[in-house]
C-alpha cells in the first residue's frame, strides 16, 4: 500500500510524549489562514511512500524512541484523508510495540474507516480551530461540526487526547470564545493535556511561492502578556 508522504522529521520532540518519528502527509480540506504548511494542501502531490519503507526508516530510530517513551505521530496535512493507509501503518507499529499519535483537525465526516484508525490509535493529538462555527468558516473555510463531533467521539470512546487550539491575535484571542472553549473542553472526560500554540508567520514564504496571497500579512504574533491571558482563561499553566 503506498501514501502520499510530504516529508518525515526523525526526531520530532513537539508533537506527542517523547521522541517521536513524525511523518507529514500529503493533503488538506482545510484552508486555515495562519496555515503555515501551505504546500501540503494539495491532495495529489507528495511522494508516494510503502508502508514499508516507512517502517524500515522507523526502526533506524527505534532505540530513541523507546528510551524515550516516545512513538510515531502522523500530522498532515491532514492524515484522516488517507486513514486506510495510516491504519495500516499503525497496525504494524503496534506490533513493534510503538507508541502511536495522530495529530489531526477531525474535520472529516466519522466513517468506518476513521473509527478503524483510532482502534490502533494511542493518543490524539486535536486541533480545535476555533469553538464558533462562523468564525471557523472565516479562518478556515469551513464549519468545526465535524471537528468538535469528533472530540465528542474520541472522549466517548476514551481515547487520550492533547487539545492544541492556535492563538491568531483578531481570529482565535475573543475572551468569551476562549470561555467557550474552555467549557467545551471540560465537557470532555479524555483531555489529558491543553495547548496553546501562539500564531507565528515562518510558513508565510510558502503562500508566497505557490503565488496564493497570504490574508494575515499584518497580523503580528502575540505577547506574551497576550499568551499568558489566554491560558489564564484556558486553566492551563
Amino acid at each position: 500500500m503506498l501514501g502520499r508522504i510530504h516529508s518525515t522529521e526523525s526526531f520530532g520532540t513537539v508533537d506527542g510524549p517523547g521522541i517521536r518519528f513524525v511523518i507529514f502527509m500529503q493533503g488538506c480540506t482545510l484552508k486555515c489562514k495562519y496555515c503555515h504548511n501551505r504546500d501540503t494542501w494539495e491532495v495529489n502531490s507528495g511522494n508516494l511512500v510503502s508502508i514499508e519503507e516507512l517502517i524500515k526508516e522507523i526502526k533506524n530510530y527505534k532505540a530513541y524512541i523507546d528510551n524515550s517513551g516516545g512513538g510515531v505521530t502522523v500530522s498532515g496535512g491532514e492524515p484522516l484523508i488517507q486513514a486506510e493507509f495510516v491504519t495500516e501503518l499503525f497496525k504494524q507499529l503496534k506490533q513493534l510495540g510503538i507508541h502511536t499519535a495522530l495529530d489531526t483537525a477531525g474535520s472529516l465526516p466519522l466513517s468506518n474507516s476513521i473509527k478503524e484508525l483510532l482502534k490502533y490509535t494511542d493518543l490524539v493529538l486535536l486541533d480545535i480551530k476555533h469553538i464558533n462555527d462562523e468564525k471557523s468558516k472565516q479562518l478556515t473555510g469551513f464549519s468545526n461540526k465535524n471537528n468538535l463531533e469528533f472530540a465528542k467521539y474520541l472522549s466517548n470512546i476514551n481515547i487520550p487526547v492533547w487539545i492544541r487550539q492556535v492563538l491568531v491575535p483578531g481570529y482565535t484571542d475573543d475572551e468569551f470564545d476562549l470561555q467557550k472553549l474552555k467549557e467545551f473542553i471540560d465537557s470532555l472526560s479524555n483531555v489529558q493535556k491543553v495547548e496553546l500554540l501562539p500564531y507565528h508567520n515562518l510558513g508565510k514564504f510558502k503562500w508566497k511561492e505557490l503565488n496564493d496571497k497570504y490574508e494575515l500579512e499584518n497580523v503580528i504574533p502575540p505577547s506574551q502578556k497576550d499568551i499568558e491571558k489566554a491560558k489564564q482563561i484556558l486553566g492551563i499553566s
